[in-house]
């Protein structure tokens, strides 16, 4: 008799997706879209969707979120189609979510949970568990179950006077908390060397820029197009989670540092945008922000309202003036009217139409960004015609606009940053340097 193979795979979860659409009070976000989103959130997840639907709130129940006629109803759903899972695309307290569970007979995941487990399934870099682990900790601190009753210490102290000892449940908390301090101690360390890496990086100087926007925006596929790099860009929510940096050739060869970070989402967890912070301080500290849109999508404003939320969250005012330049991608999916309105549009704005996937309108991205970064009026250089070491450091750190070569001199147009130009003032004393004519 041939022995049946084993199956280590990992079970199949069959997940109904819920969204409650609150009737009291404008939505920002379409509810069919919202629906949409967290069925790929849960796909995201590995889940097998069978059922997705949208439930009418007039008001929340305290005790379930949902009224007892709609739980009932959807404990007969779940029977009739074998969910073993039911995920509620909002925020749950622990009692609604534990009161759930036992009356559906079900695992139950809020928007926050199934958030924080893609994040923790996506993480690759220490840097990125740590700050998962974090978030997640801080999302069950207050969802403690009581498991392990028979490893309670039931009683303290002396005689029939002594009251209970430390529950399993109060050990747990207080484990929990201690490596939740431990946690961020160590991502107070990643903060500080993350920061001297920036001020490293201001040395040499090279310009930054940072990419962000809604998670699916196309920002890993418009890196990889920049940067030539292959980082994972895939038509999948939250793809990209580690911050990945790359030297970027802006026009006139000069160099910069383009990182490209961690998608946003509407309804970002408090607890990720609290321990990813060292991760978003690249988004603070850039020179250059590109907000990745996509513009074929049906919610491209409301997305972009998102991330303006989650800007603001870590200290970056999208209305302040900033050099804040947004992307308008996957023009390339938009066709007839809808592509002449969209790029009437984003003249009319000072946005920029692109696609990432075909590379249309890289050059007109790139020319922006070598605008922004010049900081300063345009200077001219005379150089001695075998100073090949001056010339080629204004290359490497300014942008050369100009270059004529005239009785054994080479003079040279260029932009620099203040920083960058004391440094050549220091290198080269001697130097002849002007400002340009207008």
């Amino acid at each position: 008799m041939k022995p049946r193979s084993i199956d280590r795979g990992a079970p199949i979860e069959v997940a109904l997706v819920i969204h409650p659409v609150r009737t009291r009070g404008a939505a920002s976000r379409e509810p069919a879209a919202r629906l949409e989103e967290a069925v790929g959130l849960a796909g995201a997840l590995d889940l097998q969707v069978r059922e997705a639907l949208l439930a009418p709130l007039r008001a929340a129940a305290p005790a379930t979120l949902f009224g007892a006629g709609k739980v009932d109803e959807i404990h007969a759903l779940c029977e009739a189609r074998g969910v073993n899972v039911v995920v509620v695309d909002d925020a749950l307290s622990p009692i609604q979510q534990r009161n759930l569970e036992r009356a559906w007979q079900v695992k139950v995941i809020d928007r926050t949970g199934l958030i924080l487990e893609i994040f923790a399934r996506r993480a690759r870099t220490s840097e990125g568990r740590l700050q998962v682990e974090l978030a997640r900790l801080d999302y069950e601190r207050s969802r403690l179950v009581r498991t392990w009753t028979h490893l309670e210490r039931q009683r303290g102290g002396f005689g029939f006077l002594g009251g209970p000892g430390e529950t399993q449940i109060e050990a747990d908390r207080r484990l929990l908390v201690d490596r939740i301090v431990k946690l961020k101690a160590e991502l107070a360390d990643v903060r500080r060397t993350r920061g001297l890496q920036r001020r490293a990086r201001k040395r040499v100087p090279y310009p930054t820029i940072a990419l962000v926007g809604y998670t699916n925006a196309g920002k890993s596929t418009l890196f990889n197009r920049l940067t030539h790099a292959d980082v994972l860009a895939k038509s999948m929510l939250f793809a990209t989670l580690d911050t990945t940096l790359r030297q970027l050739h802006l026009p006139g060869g000069r160099p910069a540092i383009i990182s490209d970070t961690v998608g946003f989402i509407s309804d970002l967890p408090h607890e990720l945008v609290e321990a990813f912070r060292a991760t978003l301080d690249e988004v603070r500290e850039a020179d250059v922000i590109l907000h990745v849109r996509d513009v074929a999508g049906p919610d491209s404003q409301a997305q972009r309202a998102d991330v303006d939320k989650v800007l603001a969250e870590i200290g970056i005012d999208a209305a302040s003036g900033r050099r804040i330049v947004e992307v308008w991608n996957k023009i390339d999916l938009l066709q007839g009217e809808a592509r002449d309105d969209v790029a009437e549009r984003a003249v009319r704005t000072g946005a920029l139409a692109v696609s990432a996937e075909s590379g249309e309108g890289m050059e007109a991205l790139l020319q922006r960004l070598g605008d922004l970064v010049d900081e300063g009026p345009e200077l001219v250089f005379e150089l001695a015609a075998e100073d090949g070491e001056a010339l080629a450091w204004l290359y490497r750190h300014g942008r050369v606009t100009a270059r004529e070569e005239a009785s054994g001199a080479v003079v040279v147009s260029a932009r620099l940053d203040s920083q960058a130009l004391g440094r050549f003032e220091q290198m080269r004393p001697l130097a002849q340097i002007r400002a340009a004519a207008e």
